[in-house]
């Protein structure tokens, strides 16, 4: 700032005209946008023409800028300070505004990167419910600032990607990536945003993100799939000669590049060759070949067999060789993971033919049989028997058995089916457990209605209170009163949700009556785990969320003990955690039908 002080107004023309001048040279040497050909064009000469009417404007204003007092030099310093200091802080990443939740921008702030590590690493071993997931989805998408002790923020990045795509939430995945501009930043997260849609043959879809982001993909796969989704939408021309610069820059990829000639016009080559490397080299081969057939095996990857499902390219079942006890093994795998319908199997199944000593004498004969042929042996049973026990001792082994090699899912939809026909009443009491674990699946606990109770403290209609309903005078007086008759009750069963519920509103401020206080105890000491304290104590927001997150597991809300919902919400209020207690309360609090 010195030296401009000191510079005639010739000297600082000329230094401006070089400075200009070396500016517009250098411009010349910059790499081309491949994706942007025409536009880059047309950039250029409307630069040469702002370029010279800078000069003059900048002619005209070199004696105004010279007489710019000292304070207002400082006042630019001080900006141009602030701006380079924005510009090297750690980019925010999320979806979440952390007020909606009760939560900051710091709530990481005192989380210990070790701790963190070691709760996702048993996250993800564990099936996560919904309500788990939900709880995560909140900690990791809230607009806040990375942890960073023990932790750099690259690797708690990955924890939030993979955590992504462990949950393989589409649409959310498809929202974070845009949000935040990430196309290139995290290639593996777009990368199974594409291929999940695209195994589902929903190309439309999988281009999508390519529409909705600026950027130009880096990564080579991504190259090759938005090259891809320009030649299927018509672009063929601005894709060929986007390709041919991206391999005078060293791109290669034969497989690749037969499959695009192809689909160019340029080559009739190529086409019967398979690839099961990516899903997008599958579905070239697929896309290129009108005769196109493949039979997958065990060691196919999920992916391609999704594909084959959804395109309709599986085998029917009475093409099936029911010798082929390995193929039928390899379909058994497939309906577990949902990429072969549970009535084509059982439809297998009804094909094997077994002689009149094995029907009554399944439980014994299904041993002596290879498993699949067991299982076939077993599930006829089923079909044949009319007797409720015996039905259910069937229904019981056939799961059991599908169960030890990791496959039960092959046996969910049918089950349901079967078991919806039997009356509860009817249920022997050996085989209640069993029935019940496996009936009703498809009712959802969001579904039912809250019914008010008013002979139950956390049943009664206080607890429109967390729905924001209720004034601080006007609760507090009808807690005092609803109090009041539970005193005189001497049969009133005072529960931990009535516990939980009065505890939820003194943490609010809610006052309530000392004379109460002998209606429950309380110690927090002994109902929240040790390491969730030292959570509360050191103020760890983001860390205790995801320690909850852990305690849930894979349960509903609705299924976990009294005592559990208890430390949870305790955290909760002690954290001032408000809006996230409240929607778990109206989870677990209010009776349902």
């Amino acid at each position: 700032m010195k030296i401009s002080k000191l510079l005639n107004k010739k000297s600082g023309i000329f230094l401006i005209l070089f400075f200009l001048i070396s500016l517009n040279a250098n411009s010349q040497d910059e790499p081309v946008d491949i994706w942007n050909i025409d536009k880059s064009q047309n950039d250029v000469s409307q630069e040469n023409l702002e370029s010279n009417n800078e000069i003059v404007e900048q002619e005209e204003q070199i004696t105004e800028q010279q007489i710019l007092s000292t304070d207002s030099l400082k006042i630019e310093s001080e900006i141009l300070e602030e701006q380079d200091l924005k510009s090297n802080e750690i980019k925010i990443i999320g979806l979440y505004d952390p007020a909606e939740n009760g939560l900051t921008m710091q709530m990481w702030r005192n989380s210990n990167g070790k701790e963190l590590k070691e709760i996702f690493a048993s996250l993800d071993k564990i099936n996560l419910s919904k309500d788990a997931n939900n709880l995560i989805e909140i900690s990791l998408l809230t607009n806040a600032n990375y942890p960073n002790k023990n932790i750099s923020s690259e690797e708690f990045a990955k924890l939030k990607s993979n955590w992504l795509i462990k949950n393989s939430n589409l649409d959310l995945i498809e929202n974070y990536l845009i949000r935040n501009e990430l196309l290139n930043e995290n290639p593996e997260l777009v990368t199974h945003l594409i291929n999940a849609h695209l195994s589902k043959t929903d190309l439309e879809k999988a281009c999508e993100i390519f529409e909705k982001t600026q950027a130009a993909p880096e990564d080579d796969y991504l190259f090759k799939f938005k090259l891809y989704c320009l030649i299927n939408s018509g672009q063929s021309e601005q894709a060929q000669l986007i390709y041919d610069l991206r391999k005078e820059l060293g791109f290669k990829d034969d497989y690749f590049e037969t499959k695009i000639n192809f689909l160019l016009g340029l080559s009739e080559e190529g086409q019967e060759t398979v690839s099961e490397n990516t899903i997008l080299d599958f579905h070239l081969a697929h896309r290129t070949n009108p005769n196109f057939e493949f039979e997958p095996n065990e060691t196919t990857p999920r992916m391609i067999w999704s594909y084959l499902s959804a395109a309709n390219l599986l085998v029917n079942a009475d093409k099936i060789d029911i010798a082929d006890l390995e193929k039928i093994s390899v379909i058994e795998n497939a309906t577990h993971n949902q990429n072969y319908l549970e009535t084509e199997l059982f439809e297998i199944y009804k094909k094997f033919q077994f002689n009149i000593n094995q029907l009554l004498t399944i439980k014994d004969s299904y041993k002596l049989l290879p498993k699949q042929e067991g299982r076939a042996l077993v599930y006829q049973g089923i079909l044949l028997t009319t007797d409720v026990e015996k039905k259910l001792e069937l229904l019981k082994l056939l799961k059991d058995s599908l169960t030890e090699e990791n496959i039960a899912n092959a046996f969910d939809k049918e089950l349901d089916k079967f078991l919806a026909q039997i009356d509860e009443d009817e249920v022997p009491s050996n085989f209640t457990t069993f029935y019940s674990a496996n009936t009703n699946k498809n009712v959802k606990i969001e579904d039912l209605s809250v019914k008010i109770n008013n002979k139950v403290l956390h049943q009664s209609k206080l607890i429109n209170y967390f729905e924001n309903e209720y004034k601080t005078n006007e609760i507090e007086k009808d807690v005092e009163n609803f109090l009041k008759k539970i005193k005189k009750n001497k049969k009133y069963f005072f529960s931990k949700k009535d516990i939980i519920f009065l505890e939820a509103l003194k943490s609010d401020g809610i006052k309530v009556s000392e004379k109460y206080d002998n209606l429950y105890e309380i110690n927090d000491d002994k109902e929240i785990p040790t390491d969730i304290q030292n959570m509360i104590i050191k103020e760890d927001i983001g860390g205790a969320l995801l320690r909850l997150a852990q305690v849930i597991g894979q349960d509903n809300l609705e299924e976990i003990d009294d005592d559990t919902i208890y430390f949870i919400i305790s955290t909760l209020n002690k954290l001032d955690i408000d809006p996230i207690r409240n929607k778990i309360l109206l989870k677990v609090l209010p009776l349902k039908v």
